[in-house]
Protein backbone atom coordinates (compact mmCIF):
# COMPACT_ATOMS: atom_id res chain seq x y z
CA UNK A 1 0.00 0.00 0.00
CA UNK A 2 1.40 3.42 -0.93
CA UNK A 3 2.14 6.07 1.69
CA UNK A 4 -0.66 8.23 0.30
CA UNK A 5 -3.17 5.41 0.57
CA UNK A 6 -2.19 4.73 4.17
CA UNK A 7 -2.85 8.37 5.02
CA UNK A 8 -6.37 8.44 3.63
CA UNK A 9 -8.85 9.08 6.44
CA UNK A 10 -11.10 6.15 7.24
CA UNK A 11 -14.82 6.35 7.87
CA UNK A 12 -15.38 7.67 11.38
CA UNK A 13 -17.82 6.93 14.11
CA UNK A 14 -18.53 10.59 14.71
CA UNK A 15 -18.01 11.52 18.39
CA UNK A 16 -21.43 11.58 20.06
CA UNK A 17 -21.16 15.13 21.39
CA UNK A 18 -19.78 16.61 18.19
CA UNK A 19 -23.22 17.66 16.99
CA UNK A 20 -24.75 21.02 16.18
CA UNK A 21 -27.12 20.58 19.13
CA UNK A 22 -24.19 20.28 21.54
CA UNK A 23 -22.32 23.33 20.25
CA UNK A 24 -22.10 26.03 22.90
CA UNK A 25 -21.23 29.28 21.26
CA UNK A 26 -19.78 32.53 22.49
CA UNK A 27 -21.57 35.78 21.64
CA UNK A 28 -20.89 36.65 18.01
CA UNK A 29 -20.37 33.04 16.88
CA UNK A 30 -23.97 32.45 15.79
CA UNK A 31 -23.21 33.41 12.17
CA UNK A 32 -20.55 30.70 11.91
CA UNK A 33 -22.95 28.10 13.31
CA UNK A 34 -25.66 29.15 10.86
CA UNK A 35 -23.25 29.01 7.91
CA UNK A 36 -22.18 25.48 8.83
CA UNK A 37 -25.76 24.33 9.28
CA UNK A 38 -26.65 25.65 5.82
CA UNK A 39 -23.64 23.93 4.27
CA UNK A 40 -24.54 20.60 5.89
CA UNK A 41 -28.18 20.84 4.83
CA UNK A 42 -27.80 22.16 1.28
CA UNK A 43 -24.94 20.92 -0.93
CA UNK A 44 -25.14 24.09 -3.04
CA UNK A 45 -24.71 26.39 -0.02
CA UNK A 46 -21.63 28.66 0.06
CA UNK A 47 -18.44 27.04 1.25
CA UNK A 48 -17.23 28.02 4.72
CA UNK A 49 -13.84 28.81 6.23
CA UNK A 50 -13.90 28.71 10.03
CA UNK A 51 -11.17 30.69 11.76
CA UNK A 52 -10.25 31.16 15.39
CA UNK A 53 -7.89 30.11 18.17
CA UNK A 54 -7.63 26.65 19.64
CA UNK A 55 -10.69 25.78 21.69
CA UNK A 56 -13.06 28.03 19.74
CA UNK A 57 -15.07 25.14 18.28
CA UNK A 58 -13.73 24.77 14.75
CA UNK A 59 -13.28 20.99 14.87
CA UNK A 60 -16.61 20.56 16.66
CA UNK A 61 -18.46 22.31 13.82
CA UNK A 62 -16.60 20.41 11.11
CA UNK A 63 -17.46 17.07 12.71
CA UNK A 64 -21.04 18.17 13.36
CA UNK A 65 -21.46 18.97 9.67
CA UNK A 66 -20.05 15.56 8.71
CA UNK A 67 -22.40 13.80 11.10
CA UNK A 68 -25.40 15.72 9.76
CA UNK A 69 -24.51 14.92 6.15
CA UNK A 70 -23.96 11.23 6.88
CA UNK A 71 -27.21 11.00 8.87
CA UNK A 72 -29.00 12.28 5.77
CA UNK A 73 -27.62 9.38 3.74
CA UNK A 74 -24.88 11.33 2.01
CA UNK A 75 -21.12 10.88 2.18
CA UNK A 76 -18.93 13.03 4.42
CA UNK A 77 -15.23 12.97 5.09
CA UNK A 78 -13.14 14.72 7.74
CA UNK A 79 -9.37 15.12 7.48
CA UNK A 80 -6.68 17.07 9.30
CA UNK A 81 -4.35 18.89 6.95
CA UNK A 82 -1.65 18.66 9.62
CA UNK A 83 -1.58 14.89 9.13
CA UNK A 84 -1.33 15.22 5.37
CA UNK A 85 1.32 17.97 5.22
CA UNK A 86 4.08 17.03 2.82
CA UNK A 87 1.84 14.58 0.97
CA UNK A 88 0.34 16.51 -1.96
CA UNK A 89 -0.97 13.37 -3.64
CA UNK A 90 -2.90 12.47 -0.48
CA UNK A 91 -4.43 15.94 -0.43
CA UNK A 92 -5.57 15.66 -4.03
CA UNK A 93 -7.05 12.24 -3.25
CA UNK A 94 -9.53 13.81 -0.81
CA UNK A 95 -11.81 14.68 -3.73
CA UNK A 96 -15.13 12.87 -3.86
CA UNK A 97 -18.17 12.34 -1.66
CA UNK A 98 -20.70 15.03 -0.78
CA UNK A 99 -18.84 17.01 1.91
CA UNK A 100 -15.18 17.41 2.76
CA UNK A 101 -14.29 18.96 6.12
CA UNK A 102 -10.60 19.91 6.13
CA UNK A 103 -9.16 20.97 9.47
CA UNK A 104 -5.82 22.56 10.51
CA UNK A 105 -5.32 24.37 7.23
CA UNK A 106 -2.48 26.40 8.75
CA UNK A 107 -0.20 23.36 8.45
CA UNK A 108 -0.10 23.74 4.66
CA UNK A 109 0.73 27.45 4.54
CA UNK A 110 4.14 28.14 3.03
CA UNK A 111 4.52 24.58 1.69
CA UNK A 112 4.43 25.22 -2.04
CA UNK A 113 3.70 21.63 -3.16
CA UNK A 114 0.95 21.30 -0.57
CA UNK A 115 -0.54 24.66 -1.51
CA UNK A 116 -0.68 23.65 -5.17
CA UNK A 117 -2.34 20.37 -4.17
CA UNK A 118 -4.92 22.24 -2.07
CA UNK A 119 -5.55 24.60 -4.99
CA UNK A 120 -6.12 21.61 -7.29
CA UNK A 121 -8.37 19.96 -4.70
CA UNK A 122 -10.42 23.12 -4.31
CA UNK A 123 -11.00 23.35 -8.05
CA UNK A 124 -11.84 19.65 -8.35
CA UNK A 125 -14.40 19.84 -5.54
CA UNK A 126 -15.98 22.87 -7.16
CA UNK A 127 -16.19 21.09 -10.51
CA UNK A 128 -17.71 17.97 -8.91
CA UNK A 129 -20.24 19.85 -6.78
CA UNK A 130 -18.76 18.61 -3.50
CA UNK A 131 -19.33 20.86 -0.48
CA UNK A 132 -16.24 22.09 1.37
CA UNK A 133 -15.73 23.32 4.92
CA UNK A 134 -12.30 24.45 6.07
CA UNK A 135 -10.77 25.50 9.38
CA UNK A 136 -7.66 27.48 10.23
CA UNK A 137 -6.48 29.59 13.11
CA UNK A 138 -5.95 32.61 10.88
CA UNK A 139 -7.93 34.24 8.09
CA UNK A 140 -6.53 33.88 4.53
CA UNK A 141 -5.09 37.39 4.55
CA UNK A 142 -2.99 36.52 7.60
CA UNK A 143 -1.83 33.06 6.52
CA UNK A 144 1.73 32.92 5.12
CA UNK A 145 0.57 31.49 1.80
CA UNK A 146 3.01 31.33 -1.10
CA UNK A 147 0.33 30.90 -3.78
CA UNK A 148 -1.73 34.06 -4.42
CA UNK A 149 -4.41 32.13 -6.32
CA UNK A 150 -4.96 29.90 -3.29
CA UNK A 151 -5.36 32.93 -1.04
CA UNK A 152 -7.96 34.22 -3.48
CA UNK A 153 -9.86 30.92 -3.47
CA UNK A 154 -9.88 30.73 0.32
CA UNK A 155 -10.99 34.35 0.52
CA UNK A 156 -14.00 33.51 -1.65
CA UNK A 157 -15.38 31.20 1.08
CA UNK A 158 -17.75 32.53 3.71
CA UNK A 159 -15.41 33.83 6.41
CA UNK A 160 -16.69 32.54 9.76
CA UNK A 161 -14.59 33.72 12.72
CA UNK A 162 -15.06 32.01 16.08
CA UNK A 163 -14.18 33.09 19.60
CA UNK A 164 -13.80 30.64 22.51
CA UNK A 165 -16.19 30.70 25.42
CA UNK A 166 -15.06 32.83 28.34
CA UNK A 167 -14.35 31.20 31.68
CA UNK A 168 -17.78 31.89 33.15
CA UNK A 169 -19.42 30.18 30.17
CA UNK A 170 -17.03 27.21 30.36
CA UNK A 171 -17.76 26.82 34.07
CA UNK A 172 -21.49 26.92 33.38
CA UNK A 173 -21.06 24.26 30.71
CA UNK A 174 -19.15 21.94 33.07
CA UNK A 175 -21.93 22.39 35.64
CA UNK A 176 -24.45 21.52 32.90
CA UNK A 177 -22.55 18.32 32.09
CA UNK A 178 -22.48 17.46 35.79
CA UNK A 179 -26.22 18.07 36.20
CA UNK A 180 -26.94 15.71 33.29
CA UNK A 181 -25.03 12.95 35.13
CA UNK A 182 -26.41 13.73 38.57
CA UNK A 183 -23.02 14.95 39.84
CA UNK A 184 -22.57 17.81 42.27
CA UNK A 185 -19.54 20.03 41.75
CA UNK A 186 -18.77 22.38 44.60
CA UNK A 187 -17.41 25.84 43.71
CA UNK A 188 -14.04 24.95 45.28
CA UNK A 189 -13.79 21.91 42.99
CA UNK A 190 -14.43 24.05 39.90
CA UNK A 191 -11.90 26.64 41.10
CA UNK A 192 -9.26 23.93 41.54
CA UNK A 193 -10.12 22.37 38.17
CA UNK A 194 -9.89 25.59 36.19
CA UNK A 195 -6.67 26.63 37.91
CA UNK A 196 -4.85 23.44 36.92
CA UNK A 197 -6.48 21.75 33.93
CA UNK A 198 -6.49 22.68 30.25
CA UNK A 199 -9.44 24.97 29.62
CA UNK A 200 -10.38 24.19 26.01
CA UNK A 201 -13.69 22.38 25.78
CA UNK A 202 -12.31 19.17 24.29
CA UNK A 203 -9.81 18.74 27.14
CA UNK A 204 -12.38 19.73 29.74
CA UNK A 205 -14.88 17.20 28.42
CA UNK A 206 -12.26 14.44 28.35
CA UNK A 207 -11.39 15.18 31.97
CA UNK A 208 -15.07 15.38 32.89
CA UNK A 209 -15.68 11.91 31.46
CA UNK A 210 -12.78 10.59 33.53
CA UNK A 211 -14.20 12.32 36.62
CA UNK A 212 -17.59 10.73 36.00
CA UNK A 213 -16.13 7.24 35.52
CA UNK A 214 -13.95 7.56 38.62
CA UNK A 215 -16.80 8.86 40.80
CA UNK A 216 -19.06 6.01 39.69
CA UNK A 217 -16.38 3.37 40.18
CA UNK A 218 -15.56 4.64 43.67
CA UNK A 219 -19.14 5.50 44.60
CA UNK A 220 -18.07 8.93 45.79
CA UNK A 221 -18.63 12.54 44.90
CA UNK A 222 -16.10 14.53 42.91
CA UNK A 223 -13.54 16.04 45.28
CA UNK A 224 -10.25 17.87 44.94
CA UNK A 225 -8.27 14.76 45.99
CA UNK A 226 -10.04 12.78 43.26
CA UNK A 227 -9.19 15.45 40.67
CA UNK A 228 -5.58 15.54 41.86
CA UNK A 229 -5.36 11.77 41.35
CA UNK A 230 -6.89 11.97 37.87
CA UNK A 231 -4.60 14.76 36.70
CA UNK A 232 -1.51 12.92 37.88
CA UNK A 233 -2.49 9.57 36.37
CA UNK A 234 -2.01 8.49 32.73
CA UNK A 235 -5.15 8.65 30.60
CA UNK A 236 -6.95 5.33 30.12
CA UNK A 237 -8.35 5.32 26.57
CA UNK A 238 -11.34 3.36 27.83
CA UNK A 239 -12.35 6.38 29.95
CA UNK A 240 -12.55 8.99 27.21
Amino acid sequence: MSGSARQMPLALRWPPRQRFAWFRTAPGNAAALDAMRRLAQAPAAPWVLLTGPAGSGKTHLLLAACQHVQAAGRRARYASAARLAGQPDALRALAGGDLLALDDLDALAGQRADEHALFDLYNQLRADGVALALAARLAPAALPLALPDLRSRLGACVQAPLQPLDEDARRALVREWAAERGLELEPAVLDWLFARAARDLASLHTLFERMDHAALARQQRVTIPLLRTLLSAPVDARQI
